[in-house]
């Protein structure tokens, strides 16, 4: 049996019981954090419900755009299908596109097909970057969002001028479109943008369409309708077709077999932003945590190690490292210090061959070349003429302790 079996377990070996005391503040806090975000989603889903729905009597639901338009003889009819919003277009119908973010590259182009040229209009609600620019052609969207909510039209389309201020701030676009009307700037980009289509022909008198792209849906919210002139502006935007249909995109709303979703399109929108922060995020942690505060504090072991072990400890790693060099370098400093007092020379000295060797010699009373090839040579070439180095300058300091 080998003396490595027989020896007890350690204090510092791991037990059951310590792994638990360090990991339950850990668990504590994730448990915690699990349970915050089912509270903030429970919150968050029953506030959010119905969020642009014109059923929906919520804070965040659009009923109150549905009844006015209602007593106005508008119709609005919810549909949440790809296929029933482009079968729903037409000069007499106000296309509304409540998310669409929600509708992959494919989807949006059949219904940019489907909307163009059919006479109505196309109001699309707060349209990102990739939608807008599938959706409605020379229209760019800003990354920066508008500072203000609530702003003045400063435009001559005349359902704005009618509204005055509104509460548009949000997305803001740019547009290369000949006859844009860009309404409600902030910061020189317009919150509202209305795109009109190709003019009707001289001798026909149908209306030509347009598109209407909407940067915030706060002015068809229920509890923002009767500020400022959100609910002009809603009314007009909406009602200027008999008929209007509110397209929801759901999950429901599968796109065609032959439509291949890659993996970035069943991501949310803002995704490449918000893994982007979180790399800034990480470096900075890294940056703060491999800060230096200022110079290294010794303090004392825990407990006492006898000095073989260290000096043993300390030759396996240089053997292990190969380093002959500086424990050569390391045996001849000592020595030469050891050395010194009892030659008469200054410690500050003792690595100085001009101080020290003729000292040496005149104590020795032998041949001052063999001092200096030992006390000041090269680094021995292997193992066995360091083990040499090492007895010779034993034998050396011996001599001159010798009375």
């Amino acid at each position: 049996m080998t003396t490595e079996a027989t020896l007890p377990t350690t204090s510092a070996s791991p037990t059951g019981r310590r792994l638990w005391t360090r990991a339950r503040g850990i668990a504590l806090a994730l448990v915690l954090l699990l349970a915050a975000a089912v509270a903030i989603a429970v919150v968050r889903s029953d506030a959010r419900h119905g969020e642009l729905d014109p059923r929906s009597a919520d804070p965040y639901g659009s009923r109150a755009v549905a009844e006015l338009l209602a007593d106005r003889s508008i119709s609005t009819r919810v549909v949440t299908t790809l296929a029933d919003a482009r079968a729903a277009t037409g000069q007499d119908t106000t296309l509304l596109v409540a998310v669409p973010d929600r509708l992959t590259q494919r989807q949006q182009t059949e219904l940019r097909s489907a909307t163009a040229g059919s006479g109505g209009r196309t109001v699309l609600v707060a349209p990102g970057s990739t939608s807008v620019e599938q959706l409605a052609p020379g229209v760019t969207a800003d990354p920066a969002l508008s500072i203000e909510s609530t702003l003045a039209p400063d435009c001559d389309l005349p359902a704005a001028r009618r509204a005055g201020t509104a509460d548009t701030g949000g997305i803001r676009y740019t547009s290369t479109r000949p006859g844009a009307d860009a309404c409600y700037p902030s910061q020189r980009l317009a919150t509202l943008l209305r795109l009109p289509d190709t003019p009707a022909e001289p001798a026909d008198e149908t209306p030509a369409g347009d598109t209407v792209v909407l940067g915030a849906p706060d002015i068809l919210y229920n509890n923002h309708l009767d500020e400022h002139g959100n609910a002009s502006l809603a009314l007009q935007l909406l009602g200027s077709r008999p008929h209007l249909v509110w397209y929801l995109p759901s999950l429901s709303d599968a796109p065609a077999p032959d439509d291949e979703r890659s993996f970035f399109d069943l991501l949310p929108s803002g995704w490449l932003w918000g893994t982007l922060q979180l790399f800034v995020a990480a470096a900075l942690a890294a940056l703060w945590r491999a800060r230096r505060l200022g110079p290294l504090v010794p303090e004392k072991l825990p407990v006492a190690v006898r000095a073989s072990e260290t000096v043993e400890g300390r030759a396996r790693l240089y053997r292990k490292a190969g380093a002959r060099d500086r424990a050569a370098a390391a045996l001849r400093s000592t020595t030469r210090t050891r050395l010194a007092p009892l030659v008469g020379v200054p410690v500050a000295q003792a690595h100085t061959p001009e101080a020290l060797l003729p000292a040496l010699s005149a104590h020795l009373r032998g041949d001052r070349q063999p001092l200096h090839t030992l006390l000041f040579g090269p680094p021995p070439s292997d193992d066995a003429a360091l083990i040499a180095l090492a007895d010779q300058l034993d034998a050396l300091e011996r001599e001159v302790r010798r009375p």
